[in-house]
């Protein structure tokens, strides 16, 4: 993958996502993965399982080792995002008594936690999570602390199981207003009024089943003529739309009024949608071979048949494994990497279908993505999110906020991040799975590369503007997010040292013989002049230069923007 997409250059962005391959080569089984990790072995896991590593996670590593590090990350729990939100209110209202919440409040929860929380792999699910169930804070129906409810949710059902979470993400309000869920009505043959097909198609297309039937291991089941063999029918989808009507917004005493907006409280915004029966739909309903029959005017009951339908069919274990692979570890797992996944899924071996936390342990402990000699081959590997090489960067150095409140406001302008978190601009998230560069080498190979879908020109020059002026002088209204890159200045005086540093933290271990010459060459150009003893002042702002140019220029490097 870092050959491929260092041939890239710019060109990869727009466009709409493409289908890639089911995955590349196969090859030989990957050999069994090491009892005791070494250091880079621990900033590897860290990579791929958190917002990046820092020295202390490192430690935790070694001493607990792969399993005992997982496991201690799948019982953490992660503070709330609403919680934060209803907290910040009450702030702002102190000085304003009319202030609101905007989407960068919602930011500023997303960058603490991401940046500060302990329980780091349930943050890094979360973000996972939220480009598979997607709704956006760009939507202006969005409500702030429905969308931090929304968030937590996702959290709360990382390591839980997945049927559990697709009702909660079904019922909750804010999926309800993105995808024209709420208020649903059932047909009317007087008016000619059909359901809204919205969320019946997407909650197939994107958050369980995708457009094909695949086989266990992720590729694509295909017909005598070798056409891909769908996995619905537009039949499917309008009589799945029936099955969602008659819910709509929470109310501790619900009426006609209240199903259309009426008397709308915090608890409306957060709370699970509730049944409105003579809003949902009585006609029979036949999907995915399933049929309820006519009469029902139980929507709770209807909801849990299709969801159950939903849960058995074949396609989930490896349409939802292949997605956690890519968001974590790699973005052309092998066929047999993602059905290894996939049969945790079916059976975490406990006769469990569904549990995400074994799903997640499968993808990080699997020798594809912990044994080296995997991680050499050229198409391994993925581009990094954005938004996770700002947060990285807040840990690895330490970058603390002036305010406490990480008053970071959107990021997803092409001139700088290219990305906020919750904040697509469409419910196919900032880019598809199956997304092939077009015109590039992946192209050629039919690789995909789902994060270069954000990449062109602008993007490419936009992120390292950001990230020249967040390492140089801080990020956020007034500078309010920056480091002092304390164990950095400590070290600076030696630029083989310090390019040591940037191989742990940032690199784990796999910085390029290129990288370290350029590295040590322009950190040896910032001359540190000999103490006087009446020039510290002079000698401090050469080393702390030194610093924020071995952070700057590893951080922009291919090495790092490709995560192996």
């Amino acid at each position: 993958m870092m050959v491929a997409l260092s041939a890239c250059g710019g060109g990869g962005g727009g466009g709409g996502g493409g289908s890639g391959s089911g995955g590349g080569p196969a090859g030989p089984a990957p050999a069994p993965v090491p009892a005791g990790p070494t250091a880079a072995d621990a900033g590897r896991l860290l990579t791929q399982a958190t917002f990046g590593p820092t020295d202390a996670d490192i430690e935790a590593v070694l001493a607990t080792g792969y399993s005992g590090w997982i496991d201690q990350q799948i019982a953490a729990q992660s503070s709330s995002h609403l919680t934060y939100l209803d907290n910040r209110l009450a702030q702002l209202r102190l000085t304003n008594a009319n202030a609101n919440l905007g989407a960068n409040n919602f930011y500023e929860s997303f960058w603490l936690y991401s940046a500060t929380s302990p329980a780091q792999l349930r943050e890094r699910m979360k973000l996972a999570l939220s480009e598979i169930f997607v709704i956006s804070v760009v939507d202006a129906n969005i409500d702030v602390r429905g969308a931090g409810s929304y968030y937590d949710m996702l959290g709360a059902n990382a390591f839980g199981n997945y049927r559990t979470l697709l009702e909660q993400v079904a019922l909750h309000p804010m999926m309800g207003v993105y995808l024209t869920l709420m208020g649903n009505q059932k047909e009317d043959a007087r008016t000619g009024r059909n359901p809204d097909e919205n969320f019946a198609r997407e909650v197939l297309q994107l958050m369980s089943l995708g457009v094909h039937e695949l086989n266990a291991d992720g590729t694509v089941r295909r017909d005598g003529a070798n056409n891909p063999i769908p996995t619905y029918t537009p039949s499917d989808i309008s009589n799945l739309a029936r099955v969602f009507t008659g819910l709509s917004w929470y109310s501790a005493t619900p009426t006609t009024a209240t199903f259309s907006g009426a008397g709308r409280t915090p608890d409306s915004y957060v709370r699970p949608m509730i049944a409105y029966p003579s809003f949902h739909s009585t006609s029979a309903k036949t999907f995915l071979g399933t049929t309820i029959p006519q009469g029902s005017n139980d929507a709770g009951t209807d909801v849990k048949i299709a969801l159950d339908t939903i849960f058995a069919h074949p396609n989930v274990p490896p349409f939802i494994c292949k997605q956690l692979i890519q968001r974590l570890v790699t973005s052309n797992p092998s066929p047999a990497y993602v059905g290894r996944c996939s049969a945790s899924f079916v059976n975490n071996g406990s006769g469990v279908r569904g549990d995400l936390a074994a799903v997640v342990r499968a993808i990080l402990l699997d020798a594809e993505a912990r044994d080296t000699s995997a991680s050499a081959v050229t198409t391994y590997g993925k581009v990094r999110e954005p938004v996770v090489r700002m947060a990285h960067w807040m840990r690895a150095f330490g970058a603390t906020s002036a305010s406490g409140n990480y008053l970071l406001n959107s990021t997803s302008a092409n001139t700088s991040l290219g990305q906020s978190a919750l904040a697509s601009s469409s419910v196919f998230n900032f880019f598809r799975p199956g997304y092939v560069p077009p015109n590039t080498r992946l192209s050629a190979q039919n690789l995909t590369a789902p994060e270069m879908q954000i990449v062109d020109e602008v993007t490419v020059a936009g992120y390292a503007n950001t990230m020249q002026a967040a390492i140089g002088n801080g990020i956020g209204s007034g500078n309010d997010v920056r480091s002092a890159y304390t164990r950095e200045i400590a070290i600076a005086g030696d630029a083989n040292a310090l390019a040591d540093r940037m191989n742990r933290l940032l690199l784990n271990g796999t910085m390029s013989t290129a990288l370290r010459a350029r590295l040590v060459e322009s950190l040896n150009s910032v001359t540190v002049p000999a103490t006087t003893g009446t020039n510290q002042a002079t000698i401090d702002t050469a080393l702390l230069n030194r610093s924020k140019l071995a952070v700057y220029m590893t951080m922009v490097s291919p090495d790092y923007l490709v995560q192996r």
